[in-house]
């Protein structure tokens, strides 16, 4: 790989990702996201175990969806996800 080829990827994946988590805007380093990483942004520090998640997307150019715990998904700018508590029954 030349080395500026490598400068230029080095340099798309170092640029922050803008996206709204429970309508609060958020930056966030990287290309993907995981469930868990969505979790804490959106209760940074009280994410309780006893609770059950659900997490869910639409964004620009990007399917709506949903992310349950183990899964990713590739962000863009302007992505908004919505993170509801459920309790486990």
């Amino acid at each position: 790989m030349n080395t500026e080829k490598f400068e230029h990827e080095k340099k798309h994946e170092s640029k922050p990702k803008n996206i709204i988590v429970n309508a609060r805007p958020k930056s966030f380093e990287g290309d993907r996201i995981t469930y868990s990483e969505v979790v804490d942004l959106a209760f940074s520090g009280s994410v309780d175990s006893d609770v059950v998640y659900t997490v869910s997307y639409v964004g620009p150019k990007t399917s709506d969806g949903t992310l349950v715990e183990g899964q990713s998904v590739a962000i863009r700018n302007g992505v908004k996800f919505d993170v509801i508590k459920t309790n486990r029954s």
